[in-house]
């Protein structure tokens, strides 16, 4: 196997993508501490109206709440939620819509794949199980990532093929099954039947991995991922290029 730069210290970008992901802050629903990466910050967007602020920068006192969808129903089911936002923002003149949870997790779908499409665009991420074969040789791989409804076969070899690797170089290569199918991913990648894939930048890893985990966390239990349609996925589109343009400014 190639020599490779992981076992040199992490280039700037990964310990820059390292030191903001550490960063802590309050989840207002459960009063414990965690990564920025584990949690949703919620602001008051110009109408008074509460939302995901996935810049993190919207001015005036955020709210910051666990990837925990259960958690999140819980609390709102019980009346609580809006105590806990207007002690977070410190006021009660706000609104927030019945369907704030399924909208969070709209947007979380959404950054994800627009997201993937800015690694890709980047020459991050990679496309076809040979190509991820060929950069796993190389060592060249920080995290594997697998279509919802990829078959298991396939999966479950360059899965184990990343493991090796890992083992062998004494790191831990990431591996993520996406509750996207492959029609989803495709689209948001611009390549047909898109289903497996790898990212070959430390810190592009580390931002895809959060938002994958975000996601995963707060998405409806009972949702089946293989079930999406590709007309889903098209209602949402305009979104996606809207998450695209934010990401790319931020």
């Amino acid at each position: 196997m190639e020599a490779n730069d992981r076992l040199t210290p992490e280039p700037p970008a990964a310990d820059e993508a390292h030191r903001k992901g550490s960063s802590e802050r309050r989840c207002i629903l459960t009063g414990e501490a965690a990564p920025r990466a584990h949690l949703i910050r919620l602001a008051l967007g110009p109408d008074g109206q509460v939302a995901a602020d996935w810049s993190e920068r919207l001015p005036g006192r955020g709210a910051w709440i666990s990837a925990d969808r259960s958690l999140f129903d819980g609390v709102a089911a019980r009346g609580r939620l809006r105590g806990a936002l207007a002690r977070a923002f410190k006021a009660n003149s706000f609104t927030f819509p019945d369907d704030l949870g399924l909208r969070i997790e709209a947007s979380l779908r959404q950054r994800l794949l627009a997201r993937l499409g800015l690694e890709k665009r980047a020459g991050n991420l990679i496309i076809g199980e040979e190509r991820v074969r060929e950069a796993l040789r190389a060592g060249k791989v920080w995290l594997v990532l697998h279509a919802g409804d990829a078959r298991p076969d396939g999966a479950d070899r360059l899965d184990g093929m990343a493991r090796a690797v890992g083992e062998s170089l004494g790191v831990d290569i990431a591996q993520r099954r996406l509750p996207i199918p492959r029609d989803a991913l495709s689209a948001a990648l611009g390549r047909d039947n898109a289903v497996h894939a790898a990212l070959t930048d430390p810190a592009a890893a580390a931002r895809v991995l959060a938002d994958i985990d975000r996601w995963a966390g707060f998405a409806q239990p009972e949702r089946d991922p293989g079930t999406e349609t590709e007309t889903e996925f098209e209602q949402t589109g305009g979104a996606t290029e809207v998450a695209a343009d934010a990401l790319e400014r931020h």
